[in-house]
């Protein structure tokens, strides 16, 4: 009988210990949630990361602007200009430049600004994933044997920058060179503890996944072309591992 009542005592202690912790955890929840693909972000911008981990933009109500705020064209119609002026915490105006804005949400979805451009973040998780258009120069001399700028070639603008430079030539212009722009599609990647975009390629996955020793020993097995194709597959084995908990306050 003894025994019995010892068992039953010890039974009621592990019950209420994890009645505790279950406390505890609702506790330090408290305010938070886990992330899933039907949560919504405030609407607003994000001035900078920071906020967006607090869920706490400027909202619409603080933005000094002449548009309707129920417009569906609010953020677009916004951000042509190259200044947002808004009501900070304490009501005092605010200024800053588009450029300096990390995004906005609208509906609930984030929008992180590249190259001047927003675009949506497709995947939400401890690892983000997003696509944007990204644009670069591409300085091509003709004429030469290099084929593009070589600061040794007598086409290129520093060769004019010597003994032999004559000051009514300018050393800006060359009939044989041009200047060209491509724009192409690019993968993208967030690391939600730091805020930090990087390119979606295998040495960026594998410096993030260092965090899982066991992922990151099962990412390093694979050849180089199983982890190009499986890049994304071991970015949600990480978010699964590890979910991505919000502030809804």
């Amino acid at each position: 009988m003894n025994r019995k009542i010892a068992r039953q005592g010890s039974l009621l202690c592990i019950i209420l210990f994890i009645w505790g912790q279950a406390i505890v955890i609702g506790q330090e929840r408290e305010g938070i949630i886990k992330y899933t693909p039907e949560f919504k972000f405030k609407d607003g911008i994000y001035l900078n990361f920071e906020q967006v981990k607090q869920n706490n933009p400027i909202s619409k109500a603080k933005l000094l602007s002449s548009i309707d705020y129920n417009d569906r064209e609010f953020f677009r119609k916004l951000f042509e200009n190259d200044r947002i002026y808004f009501y900070d915490g304490i009501g005092v105006r605010q200024e800053i430049e588009k450029k300096s804005i990390w995004g906005y949400s609208r509906n609930g979805i984030l929008y992180i600004q590249v190259q001047g451009e927003f675009n949506r973040i497709t995947f939400v998780g401890s690892i983000c994933h997003f696509v944007a258009d990204i644009t670069t120069e591409d300085n091509r001399y003709y004429g030469s044997p290099y084929g593009y700028y070589n600061p040794y070639s007598p086409y290129s603008s520093s060769y004019y920058y010597s003994p032999y430079y004559s000051p009514y030539y300018n050393p800006y212009y060359s009939p044989y060179g041009r200047r060209s722009t491509r724009t192409e599609l690019r993968q993208f990647i967030i690391d939600w503890e730091t805020g930090r975009v990087m390119d979606f390629d295998v040495d960026n996955t594998k410096l993030l996944l260092m965090r899982d020793p066991e992922l990151h020993e099962e990412f390093a097995r694979l050849s180089r072309r199983q982890k190009k194709n499986l890049l994304f597959v071991y970015i949600r084995k990480f978010d699964e591992k590890y979910p991505l908990y919000v502030p809804v306050e």
